[in-house]
């Protein structure tokens, strides 16, 4: 399946577009005040040891603390005196340690943390606390990936004391390239011990490589036909950064300047907006609904307007194929991670079930994200996980509404005037005023003029003072004072 990307540029944010056959698969959203930092490695400084969660609080120069778990300290899992030990013996407070970002900050949590570095590049990735050479699992024939292992153990500096993981795109590279890959692997890792000598905690030893780099050294692939970029200077620069260390993906590169936007052109606003839509509609006339919340996100198939042909059955079985294919493009679109609920339509059949499901996990092959799927429970519902490393377009894109607190939903001015009649009923038990003047929004003022007036004047009666009305147009619907006069 051919692909190419568009990457836009602007000066506040860089954002990357994966299409295949004319649609968007996946949008990547980069902004330069809030760069992810996975990957990043710093020198960073013990500030607390939690003993009953095994785990430690590590300042490492940003805004919140980062977290580090005992599973995630490479001594205390590969011995040197730590193994088994809890993390009160290995870690202690005002400790200095060179650790990298395995998770941006999600919501309410700080970055996640490991002591064992692993540096990629584009056919491998680095891991100098290890030994082994490691092959990467897309690579399923035992006799490839014996024969890499082979290549690459020949290929090693006589001084070489790190490991390797060897990714899928070596497994066709010339041993020049993996030569330099090496090469630069080993020069990255020397830049970094030589800047952690002189380092005083915390401090930021390396950064990752921007969006528009990482698409180039890992995205890649080789059904890719064309990489647009919008920019000139940018265009400039990944041919530069493309020559020195992807040289095979320079020729892909191509300088868009058409006078309409890049994104405009190809549809992919469009796309953007529909996916931040909590309905999706699909091409027979069913829907899904996507609700992501703080513990999972959850995804409901309905039928909508699609009758079928021939009968309810093969009704339910066609949408629910349609939905899996529609399910697996909105996971990658969305960016959504974690824990995945998917309720498809209830289906009698068990070939149905086995088909529907086999669909999905087809679709989901082409993530380059890890998945795991679970199969149908005994209610019916698909259970799988997606690694989430960074946050959903959602989110990046998205605030909670300030109106209704992120519910989804408001109170109807019904409530709210209610809500204010027993607040008003607490204020004259408690103050003496002269009299008593409502402000709301236009809706809720409304109703005290008209249906609830008779509410409004026995209230005004049981209490003894006069209640006025003052509609302020700035009020959302839940907005209201009472002021005493």
């Amino acid at each position: 399946m051919t692909e190419e990307f568009l990457i836009n540029f602007t000066p506040q944010e860089t954002r990357v577009a994966l299409v295949q056959q004319g649609s968007v698969q996946e949008l990547h959203v980069e902004r330069t005040n809030g760069r992810g930092i996975v990957g990043n490695v710093y020198y960073g400084r013990v500030v607390r040891v939690l003993p009953g969660m095994q785990s430690a609080f590590v300042d490492v120069g940003i805004d919140r603390t980062a977290f580090l778990h005992v599973a995630d300290i490479w001594e205390e899992r590969h011995g040197n005196g730590g193994a088994g030990q809890p993390i009160e013996k290995i870690l202690a407070e005002g400790q200095n340690l060179m650790v990298q970002v395995l998770k941006d900050p999600i919501g309410s949590k700080g970055a996640r943390l490991s002591t064992q570095i692993s540096l990629a590049g584009r056919l491998l990735v680095y891991l100098p606390q290890e030994k082994h050479i490691g092959i990467s699992q897309r690579i399923g024939d035992e006799g490839d990936r014996e024969r890499l292992r082979g290549r690459i153990q020949a290929l090693l500096p006589a001084d070489e004391k790190g490991g390797y993981i060897v990714r899928t795109m070596a497994e066709d590279a010339r041993d020049e390239e993996l030569r330099a890959d090496i090469a630069y692997l080993r020069r990255l890792w020397a830049e970094i011990r030589h800047r952690m000598q002189n380092a005083k905690a915390p401090f930021l030893l390396h950064h990752d490589l921007t969006l528009a780099q990482r698409v180039l050294r890992d995205l890649v692939t080789r059904e890719t036909t064309r990489i647009v970029i919008d920019s000139r200077e940018n265009f400039q620069k990944l041919s530069a950064f493309a020559q020195e260390y992807v040289p095979q993906v320079a020729a892909l590169l191509d300088h868009y300047n058409g006078e309409r936007p890049l994104f405009d052109f190809h549809g992919v606003e469009n796309e953007i907006q529909k996916s931040l839509a909590r309905r999706v509609d699909l091409k027979s006339g069913g829907y899904l609904i996507i609700d992501q919340t703080e513990a999972m996100t959850t995804v409901d198939v309905n039928t909508g307007g699609f009758v079928g042909a021939r009968n309810f059955d093969d009704t339910i079985f066609k949408t629910n194929l349609e939905a899996a294919l529609t399910i697996a493009r909105q996971l990658r679109l969305r960016n959504l991670g974690g824990i995945i609920i998917v309720d498809f339509i209830d289906m009698e059949s068990e070939e149905h079930r086995a088909a529907v499901l086999a669909e999905f996990n087809k679709a989901l092959a082409r993530d380059h994200t890890r998945i795991s799927v679970s199969g149908f429970t005994q209610l019916g519902l698909v259970e799988m996980t997606r690694k989430r490393t960074r946050e959903s377009l959602a989110h990046i894109l998205c605030e909670p509404c300030p109106t209704c607190g992120g519910r989804g939903e408001v109170k109807t001015a019904q409530t709210v005037c209610y809500e204010i009649l027993r607040e008003l009923l607490r204020e004259a038990r408690q103050f003496n005023a002269r009299e008593y003047r409502i402000l709301a929004g236009p809706a809720v003022i409304d109703l005290f003029l008209d249906e609830e007036s008779q509410s409004l004047a026995m209230l005004s009666d049981f209490i003894g003072k006069p209640v006025s009305l003052q509609a302020e147009t700035s009020y959302t619907q839940e907005q209201y004072d009472i002021v005493l006069l």
